[in-house]
């Protein structure tokens, strides 16, 4: 009987992983990326069923079916080169520059200072420009010369520990390994991560939550195929948030090395804040954190005569973080009310009550719950079109299990993939983000009745004056 219960979930299992493999052999984002998202749709309908099917399985067999689970999906990344991205290629490139003595931050792909660094993989010539993804760059008279290296023309934008990250993957990898030291690098994060989210869950005795990291599709299509370094990120935040509780200074140093790694887990801060009414108790969370991020600039900043923030400016102004008035905007919803003048306004606003809120009515025992509210209402805010953000917010709702904040995950990958078929990407991404906010808010409006609903029983059944299992005290004037 226990096996007819876990048979479906393992069939669906099987399902997603399968059909995953077949986006990553047979889709093409650049020849036609609607058919590329509607593969990755049928494993986001597969993966919900999963998780559903998840319910039936007995309590002392979730934990192995999620891990063995976790394990086939994640290890379909591995099946294909990078699918939909280019940014492992200038991880490699970053590693191999290091590797050579050479700040990152002080060359550009193109420079022809690092000529001789340059190979035939990430540097083709010739017939090997062909490719959709390449980007030519200045060669001698008469020759064809190109790479895969998305933006060839800028400085890196990478902090210090992805950096320390690319070169430790430089000197590791054999001659000729290409991408495969990345996604493999991306397949450990993300195990590691699930084995982190079981561990953190297990006392709970919520352990089929981490099935919403270790089954989500993103993690094999962007922490794993596409490599992203986010995923480093999204570990060091989860074993960090684990920790903070019992260990403030260690919890604070991780976060500071997560932050150092992507800038995305600064969103975790504060839910490592939540409830805390000491100053003390703060600064053992924040002096560690900042103190750890400094001390892994210090050293690139001493050696490179160029800003250790890379890109990060002109990035900012590409994506249109700084022009709410333009197409390119990324705050979509707050455009459809408001007037563009007020956009930035309104964004400080709701962003500091949410963190205020967090911060002050959040629980010390939970502070991932704390860090998935500020991450989910800064993607919502912001609309970013990259999937792969969202890595910190499937792991947060792994930890957390609030799974309504996942569609903020599907417009994402909606926006990134479909916006080059509709040609207008503020359309495309206003669309898919306001369907995942309707989502979260449908979610908290359920989550909101069931409580009503089980006080009301509890009420009913004259348990109402009791609090884990003992009596409430009773006031005088009653």
């Amino acid at each position: 009987m226990t096996g007819a219960r876990t048979a479906p979930t393992v069939l669906l299992v099987a399902a997603l992983t399968v059909t995953l493999v077949l986006a990553f052999r047979d889709g093409d984002y650049h020849r036609d990326p609607a058919e590329l998202f509607g593969r990755y749709a049928v494993c986001w309908l597969l993966f919900a069923a999963a998780v559903w099917s998840l319910r039936r399985v007995p309590v002392r067999r979730t934990a192995a079916v999620v891990l063995l689970g976790g394990i086939a999906v994640t290890a379909t990344g591995l099946t294909a080169e990078p699918r939909t991205s280019t940014d492992s290629y200038r991880y490699a490139w970053d590693g191999r520059v290091q590797a050579a003595g050479i700040p990152p931050y002080d060359h550009t792909p193109r420079d022809p200072a690092l000529a001789p660094l340059r190979d035939d993989w990430l540097f083709p010539s010739g017939a090997g420009c062909a490719g959709a993804d390449r980007v030519r760059v200045p060669a001698p008279a008469g020759e064809t010369r190109c790479t895969r290296i998305n933006r060839p023309a800028v400085h890196t934008i990478y902090p210090p520990v992805a950096e320390g990250y690319f070169l430790l993957v430089d000197v590791a990898s054999p001659p000729g390994s290409r991408h495969k030291p990345f996604q493999l690098g991306g397949a450990l994060f993300s195990l590691g991560t699930t084995v982190a989210l079981l561990l953190v869950l297990r006392g709970r005795g919520e352990v089929r939550w981490a099935a919403y990291w270790a089954w989500c599709p993103a993690v094999p299509i962007e922490a794993v195929n596409n490599a992203h370094v986010d995923a480093l990120g999204t570990l060091l935040t989860v074993v960090a948030l684990g920790i903070v509780t019992s260990h403030r200074c260690w919890g604070g140093a991780l976060l500071g090395l997560a932050v150092a790694a992507k800038l995305l887990p600064v969103l975790a801060v504060p839910g490592a804040l939540g409830g805390v009414r000491r100053i003390r108790t703060a600064a053992a969370v924040l002096l560690p954190a900042a103190a750890v991020t400094a001390a892994v600039y210090l050293p690139y900043a001493l050696v490179s005569h160029d800003s250790v923030l890379g890109y990060l400016r002109g990035y900012l102004a590409e994506e249109g973080y700084d022009d709410t008035s333009s197409r390119m905007s990324r705050f979509a919803l707050l455009r459809l009310v408001l007037p563009d003048s007020w956009t930035l306004p309104a964004l400080v606003v709701v962003l500091s009550a949410v963190v205020w809120w967090v911060v002050r009515r959040g629980s010390p025992e939970r502070p991932w719950s704390g860090a998935l509210a500020v991450t989910g209402t800064v993607f919502l805010l912001l609309t970013p079109g990259y999937s792969w953000y969202a890595l910190l917010l499937v792991a947060l709702v792994g930890m957390d299990g609030r799974w309504e904040w996942l569609g903020v995950a599907l417009a994402g990958a909606a926006t990134y993939l479909l916006s080059p078929v509709v040609g207008d990407g503020y359309a495309v991404g206003t669309t898919a983000y306001a369907g995942a906010a309707g989502a979260v808010l449908l979610g908290w409006a359920v989550r909101r009745h069931r409580a009503g609903s089980e006080r009301s029983a509890r009420m009913g059944n004259g348990s109402g004056n009791c609090r884990d299992g003992r009596p409430w005290p009773v006031r005088r004037d009653e």
